[in-house]
């Protein structure tokens, strides 16, 4: 569009009196590139006498209409009827709405970036709500899955028989061998640090006491729980989350079947199984290991070790830690199978509920030991 072609779409004749300002053609979208200087231009050289005719206008649109109000002002959009009496009734309504909006408009104030404390203190406040719907979630979660175990008990035409073989081979049997193999390095490091503190002060034979009642009051249960928080927990959120991925938990439910029952229920009972299992293992590999070590570095014969240890009153430690083992598993399996049902349809929510199932594994049993192990120290157990 040239200049002339502007000029006839808006034009101030100042030869009149009072002088008059012109708009015709199509006031539109396409030509608001082209009208809005023009319309700038012409906004300093309009005074309170001058006189619209806005009885030639073509097509007219909302944006437009925007720079007309622009043109006319506040005070006249609102008297357009004694300012430009040619002007079609629905234009004028045009005009008039969008001169309201336009007056009506305010930019929103920018809010301030929060502070260094408002942040933190947004952080702890999220991450408390967090912990107390996690929390909720768990509980409703443990009371559904007691319910479903009640209810299957007296149906035995409902036990998943085959499923619990299989999982607690899966479980238990295949993770015999990196539970023996770690629970001994460490019974063996254990050993091999307390000889060597102990024996400045004369106390070597203090090394026995040491690995027997970490190993059957803590590490055996602590370390075994740890692993199946990684190795099963994960292996628990992935199957079910996949499934929950794949709409195939739907299609259970559609079936008319239990989701819990058919999925949770063989898992959580199977490690309920293997964990005291492979605990025990726990115990004896670690203090296997000690002996091993006390044997080749303090010449502390098996028999002279074993014997020990009876005296020791390691029954009663084997007692406490396997009385762990079982609360653990529970938790550990719960939190696996909570975490898949909160899976989404992406490859991604399978992976951050895999990790959260691990952490928040990890950290229930951590937890729990910790107030277990002051709780029997209390008790003098």
């Amino acid at each position: 569009m040239t200049e002339q072609q502007i000029k006839t779409l808006l034009n101030l004749d100042e030869s009149t009196q009072p002088p008059r300002v012109s708009a015709s053609g199509d006031w539109v979208l396409a030509n608001y590139r082209l009208l809005e200087p023009a319309v700038k231009q012409l906004q300093a050289r309009i005074h309170s006498g001058v006189v619209f005719d806005l009885g030639r206008l073509g097509i007219l649109d909302t944006a437009g209409a925007a720079l007309l109000v622009k043109l006319l002002g506040e005070q006249r959009i609102f008297n357009l009827q004694q300012i430009a009496p040619s002007l079609p009734a629905e234009r004028r309504v045009l005009l008039e709405t969008v001169g309201h909006a336009l007056h009506d408009f305010h930019q929103p104030a920018e809010e301030k970036a929060p502070g260094l404390v408002t942040e933190l203190l947004a952080t702890v406040g999220q991450s408390m709500a967090n912990f107390w719907q996690n929390l909720v979630e768990l509980l409703g979660f443990i009371g559904l899955t007691l319910n479903t175990l009640v209810v299957s008990l007296w149906r035995p035409s409902r036990w998943r028989i085959t499923s619990l073989v299989a999982n607690l081979q899966q479980i238990g049997l295949n993770a015999v061998p990196i539970i023996m193999l770690l629970t001994f390095l460490v019974g063996a490091v254990i050993a091999f640090l307390g000889s060597t503190v102990l024996s400045t002060f004369g106390a070597s034979i203090f090394t026995v006491h040491l690995v027997v009642f970490s190993f059957l009051r803590e590490f055996a249960v602590l370390l075994t729980a740890i692993l199946m928080a990684g190795r099963t927990a994960s292996a628990f959120t992935a199957e079910i989350g996949l499934m929950k991925a794949n709409e195939e938990i739907d299609a259970i439910q559609t079936l008319g079947l239990n989701s819990v029952e058919l999925l949770v229920l063989p898992r959580v009972l199977a490690l309920l199984l293997a964990l005291p299992m492979l605990t025990f293992i726990g115990m004896i590999s670690g203090i296997f290991g000690g002996l091993i070590v006390c044997a080749l570095t303090l010449d502390i014969s098996p028999t002279m070790f074993l014997t020990i240890m009876q005296s020791s009153g390691g029954f009663q430690h084997f007692l406490v830690g396997m009385s762990k083992a079982p609360v653990f598993a529970f938790l550990i399996a719960i939190i696996g199978c909570l975490e898949g049902f909160k899976v989404t349809g992406s490859a991604e929510s399978v992976g951050s509920h895999t990790t959260a199932s691990v952490v928040h594994s990890i950290f229930v049993v951590i937890l729990l030991d910790a107030v277990a192990a002051l709780f029997f120290m209390e008790m003098g157990w």
